[in-house]
């Protein structure tokens, strides 16, 4: 039923099914179409923040699956979210919704106008291809997202129940994808990343949010200017049991930098960094409230 791809991080790379993050899509946007006919709807703004996750995550899935039919360049879908951030345009102008940002230390840094057309654009950007940009092993794509969307939910209150479901699965998806049976591809991952930017705004979170995905902010960054000033890519080789790299050019790169490890470790240790943002971003949220 899915396209097969090799997995070329395991001996005599096998071809496993990719694209089933389509099964997180439908499956969340199912739920939260049956949490916004059950929930009760402020008649004056007419907005409801089940249904604007359910677009949101229906808009990132088929940019993703676009990218997967079609295999997009970088510099064309990179601003895909651009578009997947059009609910939560419509959704912060109807509603009461506090168009700053809390710094720890300096307090909350206020937007106003600008918080819709460009921080909130901003924000579904930078995550949705942030998190799609970690990826390429077993787990990776899946394990880490799921720790940030506990983190989330831990912090949301009552709004956690927007993601009850789609947690599920994605833990579902997660375990298939960890064991090598499964990818999730980029649907998966561009339809994870709108669904922590979207829960981030719609929760109030942006800091939160912010925090927990430094390791994925850091991957990133260096991708991109190793790419822009040197005009290289970040490789890793595989001996047929071990990773290993020759330069620092992305966050696996330089955890496997002349110091070959397993796909498995290298996830680990990866799982265990968003892990550790993720807790200093639920510490910082207690203290600066």
């Amino acid at each position: 039923m899915f396209p097969k791809v090799p997995d070329h991080h395991k001996p005599n790379k096998p071809l496993v099914p990719s694209g089933l993050g389509v099964i997180y899509v439908l499956a969340s946007a199912t739920y939260l179409f049956l949490l916004h006919y059950y929930e009760e709807i402020n008649v004056s703004s007419n907005v409801s923040p089940a249904l604007t996750l359910a677009v949101c995550i229906l808009f990132g899935g088929f940019m993703g699956l676009l990218d997967d039919w079609m295999d997009l360049r970088w510099r064309y879908k990179a601003f895909f979210p651009l578009i997947t951030a059009i609910p939560l345009v419509s959704l912060a102008h109807r509603l009461p919704l506090r168009t700053s940002i809390t710094i720890p230390i300096l307090g909350p840094v206020p937007f106003d106008a600008s918080y819709v057309l460009i921080i909130i654009p901003l924000i579904v950007t930078v995550t949705t291809n942030t998190v799609n940009q970690l990826g390429g092993l077993n787990g990776l794509e899946t394990i880490c997202p799921a720790i940030v969307m506990i983190g989330l939910m831990s912090f949301s209150g009552t709004k956690a129940i927007l993601l009850s479901v789609p947690l599920v699965v994605w833990l579902l998806l997660a375990f298939f994808n960890f064991r090598g049976k499964i990818f999730v591809g980029n649907t998966g991952s561009f339809a994870m990343g709108t669904t922590l930017a979207a829960f981030a705004i719609i929760s109030d979170l942006k800091s939160d949010l912010l925090i927990s995905l430094l390791p994925y902010i850091f991957n990133s960054s260096l991708i991109l200017l190793t790419f822009f000033f040197f005009r290289t890519r970040a490789n890793v080789t595989f001996d047929g049991e071990k990773l290993c790299s020759d330069h620092r050019r992305s966050l696996i790169t330089v955890i496997t930098y002349r110091h070959p490890l397993t796909e498995r470790q290298v996830v680990l240790i990866i799982s265990i960094l968003v892990a550790a943002s993720t807790s200093a971003a639920l510490m910082i949220h207690w203290l600066w409230p």
